[in-house]
């Protein structure tokens, strides 16, 4: 949980715009908690790709189609959320256009990185203007290009790093501590979806085979994991 902040502090948050006296911009803080109170989302690269799992929240009655965290942008690329699912789906149909808009100009589908960026420069931009509010989700963005399986993370301050494999929500610390020791590189596409699968298990307590969601990005496409495969 994260520390209350002292009744001074107080006059800091009020607005993007302002920094804390140490320096601390505190609605970003804020999204980052936000962040951290979502389920489970886990990024692995494989040498034939990148694959991305999720557990989606389960809520009596409701119908799991309707509502995403993970989002195909372009044939080549996706992203999983951890966080704000309204943030998530605007970031996401911003990218799709970001990516045809690519294709339309330079006859050519759009970097991973390029991408990233795109989204990062928008999600940095809401935290120098007042009246706006930094977004609340995190994103892992894998995918393919001309210089093979990315994998990228967002997070509400803007920031774009570059991993191997990572994790993020309210599992990600779990998560991460069981990928640095047990992650190798060159991974097949299978050998990837047991070790995704095992450490998403493992960190959420909510993760099961029907609310476990998972795609793997190759040269062949987008293909989504059947329920029955994950089981």
């Amino acid at each position: 949980m994260p520390q209350p902040l002292p009744p001074d502090y107080m006059a800091y948050d009020r607005t993007i715009v302002v920094f804390s006296p140490d320096g601390r911009l505190l609605q970003v803080e804020y999204a980052r908690q936000m962040v951290k109170n979502g389920s489970t989302s886990i990024g692995i690269k494989t040498k034939d790709g990148v694959l991305l799992g999720t557990v989606k929240i389960s809520m009596p009655l409701a119908v799991t189609e309707s509502y995403k965290k993970i989002y195909e942008i372009d044939e080549h690329v996706a992203l999983v959320s951890s966080g704000s699912l309204a943030d998530a789906r605007e970031l996401a149909d911003m990218a799709r256009v970001k990516a045809q808009i690519n294709r339309i100009t330079y006859g050519e589908p759009i970097s991973v990185s390029s991408l990233t960026k795109h989204v990062c420069d928008r999600k940095h931009l809401v935290t120098q203007y007042a009246g706006v509010r930094p977004y609340g989700v995190g994103l892992l963005i894998g995918g393919l290009d001309k210089t093979g399986a990315r994998l990228f993370e967002t997070e509400p301050s803007g920031t774009m790093i570059e991993w191997k494999a990572q994790a993020i929500g309210r599992g990600a610390e779990k998560a991460r501590n069981m990928l640095t020791k047990e992650y190798k590189d060159n991974l097949d596409m299978k050998s990837g979806a047991k070790l995704l699968l095992k450490i998403l298990k493992a960190s959420d307590k909510e993760a099961k085979p029907e609310t476990t969601d998972m795609v793997f990005v190759s040269k062949e496409g987008i293909k989504r994991v059947s329920a029955k495969d994950i089981k």
